[in-house]
């Protein structure tokens, strides 16, 4: 049965008006017999189509020990199948005008594909072969834990800055594998081996974990006859497990950290809060969190910018990040780069005083207003492209909301109120439930004697 979510706009395009082909989307869902979600974004303004494929698998399902694994078979699903030699898939795409490529996540592990429209079925009688028919070899392995360690070096062991976030996040999560690294710990990346590919590849991999998301220039009767033909015969996993997460203890203990490092040039200071992500049907909390970290640090005209960086100039940088698409909790975090001749003691005692003064005189209306205009604008613009389309509504699918969570959010931001802001900063922001780390310098052992 074929389900069709259209909002106010979406209504209006299927009459032809040029208002709902940027204010709404067409969205029409099923489910094949086997299990697999598909959801098709309609958008007939140019030839091309996106095919993407979610599985409800990421690095915080990976069994203990195994850190990286999910990642590591991401990178493994581009080698040999039954019926394509290893990169051939990469090659096909490319030899027909496309691109391609994979991403793994926390909560998900995505394969996607840009194509032509008229592309689309041989993007799926691919895609629907590796879901299943990955052969692997000794070498395969040897060469492609290789290939994500030397990616660990560069991405992370040789930046001192990824190696602090990576210390923040592990000591911000006391229970939950959101602490774990998504490309894993080196010591457990160098033992990974075919059993543990196979075994995460076997049992995840199965239509019935899967979302399908396709956008773009297509008709959705003729992508569900697709869907059933190349992945509706798939059997589903009947031994899926149960997405089974450890949950975090009460934080009642405020935490801290510093890491010394001599590659760095400038030090700053980190605050991360463990806060509640958007959960399916109930956004508010999250959007609230999300218009106080764009009214505190997003950008140059922010609170902590005007108030640390250009009144008080005691920072050179601040920034407030936040993002709620998360299947369990996420964090809350600022960062402040001091200005020349400030200590980082300094510049996070400016951090604190700012922040109480900020909760003292409440929300700017005005400046209020401006953000939820500017996203109001973003929102719509994002619908231009079918990559965002398809990216904006998989990764909420993965993360555990509904294809009206995903249509309702602008609105859920748009009605947040300043005093609602104000309450759940009181409520989530608590020191017991935060990490403050320093950044800097390593100081010479001469200093330290004296």
């Amino acid at each position: 049965m074929i389900h069709r979510f259209l909002t106010a706009g979406a209504v209006a395009l299927m009459a032809g008006t040029a208002m709902a082909q940027s204010d709404g989307e067409m969205v029409t869902t099923f489910t094949l017999s086997n299990g697999m979600d598909v959801v098709v974004v309609e958008d007939h303004r140019a030839p091309v189509v996106q095919q993407m494929v979610w599985y409800r698998i990421g690095s915080a399902d990976e069994p203990v020990g195994q850190s990286g694994v999910a990642h590591f078979l991401e990178h493994l699903l581009f080698k040999a199948t039954d019926n394509m030699e290893s990169g051939e898939f990469s090659a096909t795409v490319a030899a027909n005008g496309g691109q391609d490529n994979a991403f793994t996540s926390f909560d998900y592990t995505a394969y996607f594909q840009r194509v032509a429209a008229d592309r689309l079925e041989l993007m799926m009688q691919m895609e629907s072969d590796r879901m299943v028919n990955i052969r692997l070899t000794e070498d395969d392995i040897a060469t492609e834990r290789e290939v994500i360690l030397e990616e660990r070096n560069q991405r992370t062991d040789s930046s001192p800055q990824a190696l602090f976030r990576e210390q923040m996040h592990a000591a911000q999560y006391l229970n939950h594998r959101y602490g774990v690294p998504i490309i894993g710990w080196r010591h457990e990346m160098e033992t990974l081996d075919m059993e543990d590919a196979l075994s995460f590849y076997e049992t995840y991999y199965a239509p019935n974990n899967a979302i399908l998301v396709v956008s773009g220039d297509v008709d959705p009767a003729e992508v569900k006859q697709l869907a059933e033909t190349h992945y509706g015969g798939i059997p589903a996993n009947p031994d899926l497990p149960d997405r089974l997460r450890t949950s975090e203890p009460p934080q009642t203990t405020a935490r801290r950290l510093v890491m010394q490092d001599e590659r760095i040039a400038q030090p700053y200071v980190q605050r991360s809060y463990l806060a509640p992500e958007r959960d399916a049907g109930d956004q508010e909390t999250a959007a609230a969190l999300y218009l106080l970290s764009e009214l505190l640090g997003g950008g140059t005209t922010s609170y902590l910018a005007n108030a640390l960086q250009f009144d008080q100039q005691v920072a050179v940088y601040t920034g407030v990040f936040y993002n709620g698409l998360s299947l369990d909790d996420t964090t809350f975090s600022f960062l402040v780069v001091p200005s020349e001749g400030v200590t980082l003691e300094e510049a996070e005692a400016a951090l604190d005083a700012t922040y109480a003064r900020f909760l003292e005189d409440g929300v700017d209306a005005e400046q209020l207003e401006r953000i939820k205009l500017q996203l109001r604008a973003s929102e719509i613009y994002a619908r231009d492209n079918v990559d965002g389309i398809a990216n904006r509504y998989g990764r909420a699918l993965t993360s555990g909301l509904t294809i009206e969570d995903v249509q309702a959010w602008p609105d859920v931001l748009q009605a947040v109120t300043p005093e609602q802001i104000i309450a759940v900063a009181k409520e989530v922001l608590h020191p017991g439930a935060s990490v403050t780390g320093y950044l800097m310098k390593e100081t010479p052992a001469e200093e330290i004697t004296q």
